[in-house]
Order: structure tokens, then sequence, then C-alpha cells
């Protein structure tokens, strides 16, 4: 069982079992495990930010109609399916946060977006490992509140790598 196999495993235990997991009784029942692309080692990497000069404030609009402040930290650009992509990374108190649609948006991956947290590097860089990509909680059930992914940040690439849309 490779890390990534262990993580996943790991996480449908929480979803399946957990009290704090965002799945509803009723959906626990019929629970069997989230669904993921395989692992993509392309795209896992190192990149290279470009950080702002000028960290501007930015409300991100959640999916309850409210927003959650953020700062946009800086830009990088990565090779998929033949192009080059560009996603911006955002800032808030409780770190740096990638959300991102891509062009699977609806029909493999959730229409919303997926999101990562990627760690900083030394040197400006940042590890960026798509293969963590996850569904917000809405995603699962209505009730929770999340940042709806910025326009600068749908791709028109296809980003194989981590969850998949959620089917009950």
């Amino acid at each position: 069982m490779t890390e990534l196999d262990a993580f996943r495993a790991e996480k449908d235990g929480f979803f399946g079992s957990h009290p704090q997991s965002p799945l509803t009784r009723e959906q626990k029942k019929q629970f069997h495990g989230l669904k993921y692309f395989p692992e993509n080692d392309a795209l896992r990497f190192e990149a290279l930010v470009e950080e702002f000069p000028i960290k501007e404030g930015f409300d991100m609009q959640t999916s309850t109609g409210g927003v959650q402040h953020y700062e946009k930290f800086g830009r990088f650009s990565f090779p998929v399916e033949g192009q080059t992509v560009e996603l911006t990374i955002y800032r808030s108190e409780h770190g740096f946060f990638l959300p991102f649609v891509d062009s699977l948006s609806g029909t493999e991956t959730y229409p919303a977006g997926r999101y990562l947290e990627p760690d900083p590097l030394p040197g400006g860089r940042f590890f960026i490992d798509f293969n963590l990509a996850y569904n917000p909680y809405c995603a699962y059930n209505e009730m929770w509140s999340c940042p709806i992914t910025p326009a600068e940040n749908r791709l028109k690439a296809a980003i194989r790598a981590g969850e998949k849309l959620f089917h009950e």
C-alpha cells in the first residue's frame, strides 16, 4: 500500500464513521468510500511561485452566501495535458489555500471546485500535490459553507488527480 493509498483509506474511515464527518447519518449507512483518480506523479511537484508585491485583499464568496477573507499571495504555472496553466494561491490566517476548478467539473469532479493547502518551501517555492485535491464539505452536505473558486482559478485543462465527484 502506498502512502497515498493509506491516506485515502484513513480518510474513508473518517468519512464513514467519525462524528465530525461531513456525511449525514443516512449517507454514512450507504458509504463505501470516496472515488479517486489513480495516483498521478506528474501532478506532484515543486512550483516556483511568483509572489505578488502587494497582497491584495480578496473576499471569496461562499456556498451559503457569506464571504471568507483571503489575500492573493502569488501565482504559479505548470504544464498539464500539453498546455501551460496558471493558478493563484491565496493566504488567510489559517495558511495557504489553492481552490481550483478543472475541465472535468460537473462530470468527473465537483462543479464548484476542489481544494489544496500547498506547503511553502524555501526560496519562494511550494510543494503542490494534486493527488491530495479534495472536495469541500459542501460537496457532501449542503449544510456546510465552502468558498467558491474564483474565476482566475478556473482551468480549461483536466486535473486527473485527487478526489472525484461524490455519488451517494
